[in-house]
């Protein structure tokens, strides 16, 4: 499956620069707000199918009851302490990158919000690092997996409750379903308030 994946994404990547370049911008507006939205939508739709089949799944979720929330903010701390220790390393504003790193792998918004708060040159790298934790949590999982369970989920971030979801119940089996979508799900919801709560420690 991570074959075709990447295939799409490199196909997507060229006929995107072929339309920015020589094609209809309208066509990639049309694209970016319905296609892309359609499809995300159609995705939720079928892991809620899917989870709506489990016929244990509601059961499951009130057996665990809050300690599903465990994952979601372990993941948030070790993000947000991997952009500390990264800043440090790299003699960069550690505020800063802890900043990006709170954007969990949600790009389209740690991009945007990071330049808001701390100018341009943060903005484009808080969209690439959480954009290359998306790609890298696609290509690593059959290695992740080995190491644990829930590392991909851990790897994912905010992208298991989308993106990353399907992939991650194909190689972790549909036990994890659960727990990647709450994580996906609360990591999601904490990182606009998570990213401007650093940026209030400037």
């Amino acid at each position: 499956m991570i074959k075709y994946v990447l295939a799409s994404l490199v196909f997507g990547v060229v006929v995107g620069y072929l339309n920015s370049n020589w094609g209809n911008v309208a066509a990639g507006v049309w694209v970016s707000d319905y296609v892309f939205n359609g499809s995300l939508l159609l995705l939720l739709f079928v892991m809620g199918l899917v989870f709506g089949l489990d016929k244990d799944s509601m059961a499951k979720i009130r057996q665990v009851g809050f300690k599903i929330l465990i994952v979601p903010f372990a993941v948030a701390c070790g993000s947000i302490l991997g952009g500390v220790v990264g800043g440090l390393i790299l003699g960069i504003d550690v505020v800063a990158a802890a900043a990006v790193s709170a954007g969990y792998g949600w790009y389209t918004l740690a991009g945007p919000l990071v330049r808001q708060l701390f100018g341009p040159e943060w903005g484009t790298l808080g969209f690439v690092v959480n954009f290359l934790r998306e790609l890298l949590t696609v290509i690593s999982i059959s290695l992740l997996v080995k190491i644990d369970k829930h590392a991909p989920i851990a790897s994912g971030g905010a992208t298991t409750m989308d993106t990353t979801l399907p992939i991650i119940v194909q190689y972790c089996g549909s036990d994890a379903l659960i727990t990647a979508f709450s994580s996906g799900f609360t990591l999601s919801l904490i990182a606009p308030f998570t990213i401007i709560a650093i940026a209030s420690l400037r």
